[in-house]
């Protein structure tokens, strides 16, 4: 079944390259489609020395045309793409001076999803949200909030009700899943829509980026479940666009792409052959930073081998169970042996060589195990648990969407973004 917008009218693909790496990161390259200028790793919006800034798409519009603006993350929203759409930074690491500037400067009307990773700074600076609110801005980050925004709202920040690690939205899969323990959280078709719903005028027009940052997230982590219930969820919130895009087709362009791809996921594993079993995932129910607290409370309970794998049958369905699709081999559960007795020890006492290196990248060593191992089964696995260089599809739909198609650079995403909207690139 494709995604909707694998359905679009116009599907191209682009390079990702920045100054100085084939591999390069979220900074950079969301630097690339935000202002048609490439630049080092880790740099937002400044070229390559730190001293030239870039003016990005957000402020064109807004200057130029008189266009509202809205940024959206599942992660914090001082993270590298949705900074790179409000501020400039030699450091994409500078993050309460990157919100900074979202909140005291004059471009973004709406700003949403995760929230800050350092409200207060280092803690002898202004607190961020104080900041925004005598900007003009009204912090919402309850339902009734929510429930009452409208055109009339003015200024927003909007902070998820619900917060999980990292500053950022909960993982689609644990969001659905503590949603029928009955915990509501806003998902990121919600945020689109309460931006949407602040920002659409009929004076001007808007310009919303909306980033379905843990998609990022859980292919760092080798986690392929979570990170395609994460891409759902993202199409969930292209929906919403593409709804409004219907009551507005004349005046509306819709683009889905990324800065870069992240953890080199295959389809098709040496075991599986030819085949692929990707209904084996359905038996996930958790996301790899989640079970990493189902094996917090393993150590601190100082749980046996047998207690662990009864937790990962009940949130994976790999079992001992012979003759079962998920029955483990016994070198899958020697891999789980070892990777359990490490992620017994606290992290200061463990040895890691380069095969753990390797095999763990850093994460926790039995999240990451369970999570090989289901990937493998089901016809799957990665490359890396790091970005890739390889290139990323761009689908355009609406107004200038033909000018989408075809092989190009990525910085010729926001040159074609202008052009749709009547802009020059230099001015």
């Amino acid at each position: 079944v494709a995604l909707n917008f694998m359905n679009f009218e116009a599907a191209g693909s682009a390079v990702t390259y920045d100054s100085n790496s084939f591999a390069p990161d979220s900074a950079s390259t969301a630097t690339s489609i935000a202002t048609g200028f490439k630049t080092y790793s880790g740099s937002i919006n400044v070229d390559e020395t730190g001293t030239i800034e870039y003016e990005t798409i957000a402020e064109k519009v807004h200057e130029q045309l008189g266009w509202k603006v809205g940024v959206i993350s599942s992660v914090s929203l001082d993270h590298a793409t949705p900074a790179a759409y409000y501020a400039k930074s030699e450091s994409r690491n500078e993050y309460y001076n990157i919100a900074l500037q979202g909140v005291t400067g004059t471009t973004l009307d709406f700003l949403g999803g995760g929230t800050f990773l350092q409200p207060d700074g280092d803690g002898t600076q202004d607190n961020l949200f104080t900041l925004a609110e005598e900007n003009g801005f009204t912090v919402v980050d309850t339902a009734e909030e929510y429930a009452a925004l409208s055109s009339e709202s003015g200024r927003t920040l909007a902070i998820n009700p619900t917060i999980a690690e990292d500053s950022a939205m909960l993982y689609e899969i644990d969001r659905i899943r503590h949603a029928a323990e009955g915990e509501e959280s806003m998902s990121l078709a919600d945020m689109v829509k309460a931006g949407i719903t602040v920002l659409d005028n009929e004076e001007e027009g808007f310009f919303l980026m909306t980033e379905g940052g843990k998609i990022d997230w859980s292919c760092h982590a080798n986690d392929a479940k979570t990170s395609i219930m994460d891409t759902i969820a993202l199409s969930d919130a292209v929906q919403v666009a593409i709804d409004f895009a219907a009551e507005h087709p004349e005046e509306t362009l819709i683009i889905v792409t990324a800065d870069h791809e992240t953890g080199g996921m295959t389809i098709g594993f040496a075991t599986t052959a030819y085949d692929t079993h990707f209904n084996y995932l359905e038996n996930q129910t958790i996301s790899w930073v989640q079970f990493d607290d189902v094996i917090n409370e393993l150590r601190a309970n100082e749980a046996t081998f047998e207690d662990a794998l009864a937790e990962i049958e009940k949130y994976y369905g790999l079992t001992t169970t012979e003759g079962q699709d998920l029955t483990l081999t016994e070198a899958e559960i020697e891999s789980l042996q070892a990777a359990f007795e490490l992620s017994m020890l606290p992290a200061e006492e463990r040895v890691l060589g380069d095969e753990e290196a390797l095999l763990y990248g850093g994460y926790e060593p039995l999240s990451m195990a369970v999570c090989h191992i289901i990937n493998n089964k089901a016809g799957l696995s990665f490359t890396s648990y790091a970005h890739t260089g390889l290139q990323i599809p761009v689908y355009a739909m609406g107004v200038g969407a033909d000018n989408f198609a075809g092989l190009y650079d990525n910085t010729d995403i926001f040159t074609k973004t202008m052009a749709a909207m009547g802009l020059q690139a230099d001015a």
